[in-house]
């Protein structure tokens, strides 16, 4: 096991690995968005246009079947943004880890990253892991879905009022606090969900390379299944994302 390096700032405590993955994560989807277009052709499309446009499409599907395909169009942005940034974190800690050691007590920016006494625990040196999956911390998942339930929430008010705070109240007033109850969850469930698969699959992979040699065939095959994973985990938080946006913003008549 390692630690990661932590500062306070202004009484917040922030993961330097964690931020740093999350701006790799962010120029990275910039970057394949701006290539994609940087050379439009109807005629000669070029690969990376080729697949954009099939992430467009597979994206503009999924929110269709969640809601009316009038109303799909307006979420394509938001579907494509989920699903990349996602898709691109949840892969950013499988290539490799940057990893330091320390003898001796280590500060960074101020604040003690590894102290006396972890060296002790430690046994004399002590492991700082500067590099990992963003949602692989559950900061980043849980900023993730409050973002998205504050939108699903503030979408209801806005586009379909009467009958979003009338689904408080169904089928009964009795289930008013049931109802707020599951509201509540849905971050929670949406950040787990997505932090614990992908927390889960890094701790296997560092527990794979303690086998050093004897672990390389299974390292490759983990490393294989945790595409697939990250894949199916940044495609259910964007489809559950929609699911809620239609709950909240459309009612029978639209259908």
């Amino acid at each position: 096991m390692h630690l990661f390096p932590i500062i306070d700032v202004g009484g917040f405590h922030i993961d330097l690995s964690t931020w740093l993955s999350i701006i790799v994560s962010c120029l990275i989807v910039f970057i394949l968005a701006r290539v994609a277009v940087g050379n439009l052709s109807v005629t000669n499309p070029s690969k990376m246009q080729n697949f954009m446009e099939w992430v467009i499409e597979f994206v503009h599907n999924t929110i269709a079947s969640t809601m009316p395909l009038s109303k799909a169009k307006s979420f394509i942005n938001l579907g494509m943004t989920l699903i990349l940034f996602i898709f691109v974190s949840n892969l950013l800690g499988l290539p490799f880890g940057i990893i330091t050691e320390h003898h001796e007590p280590f500060t960074f920016a101020g604040t003690e990253i590894v102290s006396e006494a972890q060296l002790v625990e430690d046994g004399g040196h002590a492991h700082v892991g500067w590099w990992k999956s963003p949602t692989a911390d559950l900061a980043c998942t849980a900023g993730l879905a409050i973002i998205v339930i504050f939108m699903v929430h503030f979408l209801g008010l806005k586009q379909n009022r009467k009958h979003y705070l009338k689904h408080y109240i169904e089928p009964y007033a009795i289930f008013l606090p049931l109802n707020i109850l599951k509201e509540l969850a849905k971050p929670l469930t949406l950040s787990l969900r997505l932090y614990a698969n992908i927390f889960a699959g890094e701790v296997l992979i560092s527990t794979i390379l303690m086998l050093g040699v004897v672990g390389i065939p299974l390292l490759a095959a983990w490393q294989a299944f945790s595409l697939f994973v990250g894949a199916i985990q940044a495609f259910l938080f964007t489809i559950l994302t929609m699911v809620y946006i239609s709950q909240a913003t459309v009612h029978e008549e639209d259908h």
